[in-house]
Order: C-alpha cells, then sequence, then structure tokens
C-alpha cells in the first residue's frame, strides 16, 4: 500500500505553528515573519511536502512562470526565424542571461518559458501568452533597436522589464550597463600600455550598447589627442570579427592595437591576426568586451571589459517580481558598471 502524500497539516505540526500560517509561507504572502518562513521551509523539506502548483495558482492567481522572451526584428521567413534561434544559441551572452534569470526564480519556485519575437506573428503570441495569464510578466532581451516589443507591452499594461535601456523612451523597468564607461576603460588601458595607433571593431552601430562603447573608445582617445580612430563594423559574431579585422589591417595595416565590442568578435580579431602571421599581444594588442566565457578558452587568454550579465539578469528578473506583486508601482532603472579584466591578449 503506498504511503500517502504529505499534507499542509502535516507540515503544520513539524514546524509547530498553524495550518493557515503554513498555507501562506507556501503562497509567498510577504508579511510572515522571517524564522517562521525558516521553519516552515525546513518542516517542508523534511516532510517531503510537494506544494499542488495547480491548486496554488487559483488561489494566488499566478501561473508561477515568466516569459523571458528574446525579441527582434528580422527575416520573418521560416529559414530566418530558424537563423535567429541559432544566432540566440550560439552567443554564450543568452546563457549568461539564463544562468542569472534562473538563479533568481528558480528558490522562489518560478521558473522560465522561452519565447522568441522576431516577427509581427511571434510577438502577438507573446502579448495573447501574457494577456491569457499563462506567464505572470516577460523579461525581454532585445537584440534590434527597432524592436516594437517593448511599447507594445507597455501600451498594453503587461509586466514587463527589459535587459538594457530602450532605444526609444517606453515606461518599462530596465536593468543596463554604463558602456560608454566601458570603452573608456578599454581605451585608457591601451594607452597606459604605450599603444599608439588603436583601432576598434564596433557592434552593430543600430545597437545603443554598440554606439555608446565606441564613443567610450573614441572620446577618450581624442582626450590624449587620437583624433581619428579607424572603425570596421561587425555582428557580435567570431566571422563578423575576422571579416572586420580583415577590412581594418586592408586599410591601416600599421594598427599596434584592437578593441572589438565583444568577446566572440575580439576572438576573430585574435583568429585572423594568427593567420596573417601577427603575434598577440606583441605585434597587436587586443581588448574584448563581457568577460564570457570565450575569454578563457580564447587564445591567448583575453584582456576584456566585464560586464556581470549574470547580476545584472538576476537584478532583472527581481525587478519583475517586484512589480508582479505589486510591490513596485513605477519603472526603474539599474545601471552597473563596468570593470577591465586583464589577461593575456593586452
Amino acid at each position: 500500500m503506498s504511503r500517502q502524500a504529505p499534507t499542509l497539516e502535516d507540515v503544520a505540526r513539524e514546524a509547530g505553528v498553524s495550518r493557515a500560517t503554513v498555507s501562506r509561507v507556501v503562497n509567498g504572502v510577504r508579511n510572515v515573519d522571517p524564522v517562521i518562513q525558516e521553519m516552515v521551509r525546513q518542516a517542508i523539506e523534511r516532510t517531503g511536502y510537494a506544494p499542488n502548483r495547480a491548486a496554488r495558482s487559483l488561489v494566488t492567481r499566478r501561473a508561477e512562470t515568466v516569459a523571458l522572451v528574446v525579441s527582434g526584428a528580422g527575416d520573418t521567413s521560416d529559414a530566418g526565424q530558424d537563423a535567429f534561434a541559432a544566432r540566440v544559441f550560439a552567443d554564450p551572452f543568452f546563457g549568461r542571461v539564463v544562468g542569472g534569470v534562473v538563479g533568481f526564480l528558480r528558490p522562489r519556485s518560478m521558473h522560465p518559458v522561452l519565447m522568441f519575437a522576431e516577427s509581427p506573428a511571434a510577438r502577438e503570441e507573446v502579448l495573447t501568452y501574457l494577456r491569457q495569464g499563462r506567464a505572470d510578466g516577460a523579461l525581454v532581451v532585445s537584440t534590434h533597436a527597432d524592436d516594437p516589443l517593448p511599447a507594445l507591452l507597455a501600451d498594453a499594461g503587461l509586466p514587463a522589464v527589459l535587459f538594457a535601456r530602450p532605444s526609444r523612451p517606453v515606461p518599462l523597468s530596465y536593468v543596463d550597463l554604463a558602456h560608454w564607461h566601458g570603452g573608456r576603460l578599454a581605451a585608457e588601458h591601451l594607452l597606459a600600455r604605450g599603444h599608439r595607433r588603436p583601432a576598434t571593431v564596433c557592434g552593430p552601430l543600430d545597437v545603443s550598447a554598440s554606439q555608446e562603447r565606441l564613443a567610450g573608445f573614441r572620446d577618450t582617445l581624442a582626450r590624449h589627442g587620437h583624433p581619428y580612430v579607424p572603425v570596421a563594423e561587425g555582428g557580435f559574431t567570431l566571422d563578423s570579427g575576422v571579416a572586420a579585422m580583415s577590412d581594418l589591417l586592408a586599410r591601416h595595416p600599421d594598427v599596434d592595437a584592437v578593441f572589438a565590442a565583444n568577446d566572440l568578435m575580439a576572438q576573430g580579431v585574435c583568429q585572423l591576426l594568427r593567420e596573417r602571421g601577427q603575434r598577440v599581444p606583441e605585434d597587436v594588442a587586443v581588448v574584448g568586451f563581457d568577460d564570457s566565457s570565450v575569454a578563457i578558452t580564447c587564445r591567448p587568454q583575453l584582456t576584456t571589459v566585464r560586464q556581470p550579465v549574470e547580476e545584472m539578469a538576476a537584478r532583472m528578473a527581481r525587478l519583475l517580481d517586484e512589480h508582479i506583486h505589486g510591490l513596485r508601482t513605477d519603472a526603474t532603472s539599474v545601471v552597473f558598471d563596468p570593470e577591465l579584466v586583464v589577461r593575456e591578449s593586452a
């Protein structure tokens, strides 16, 4: 005969509190004393009690899931949509976002649902999903400056938080990095190392983060007597870093330092330099951006500007949780500071 599943009453007896108190803890009611909350959690672990999620959602009127939306404004064909998803999964940046989001949600018994919104139909699907209450809110990572999804979410009054400041102002909370200062850190480091012919592989210039990183790099060099900085535009991919560096060398063969606007492009820069017989950092120093796993696997290991993606994603999830539970009603912004991580490439 199978053992009966533990109940709320079993947990209450184990914790030495009332059934109502256990119910409040399980349902996420906020005004329970932290000591009692911990007693109940320990009792839940000891008894093996598993809350009925369906029943709890009827009480709380929450789905206990959030939509993690990767949004853009690209090719709407089937092939284009497949390519969009492939690019997302190939970029270590997205994996770090997922890690930060899950790290915050999991202890709270909440779970992300991954959704892509790279076409009008896909964006409408996200809006419908949220309107139907199948997710409590959305965490949005936009990949294109013209992405209309943030404005659509704001107009619909749906809870949402953005990763990165939107190019067009909307009344939604967001987390971001001080990208201009990241470009400044790269320039100051290369100048301090004695490099006099710096260039840069910037990210897509329709992305505000790319514009700001480029501006920080150029402005800082200008203040130190470098009025012109050669620029080649990349697409945040390894191959685009290879192509951009090839273009730079064709136009400026005497370049002695390169700032690449992300680590994947910096890896591509290093690859192209090796193919051309140039040593890193002896002949050309290379600085990346992000401090992703690529910075460690690259040879040589990358000096890079660290973007604390996991912490930023966790804060994004926390802000959404506060909006969902009514603890925050107005939009806010949280801007993180970059940090230079010195390794072998510069």
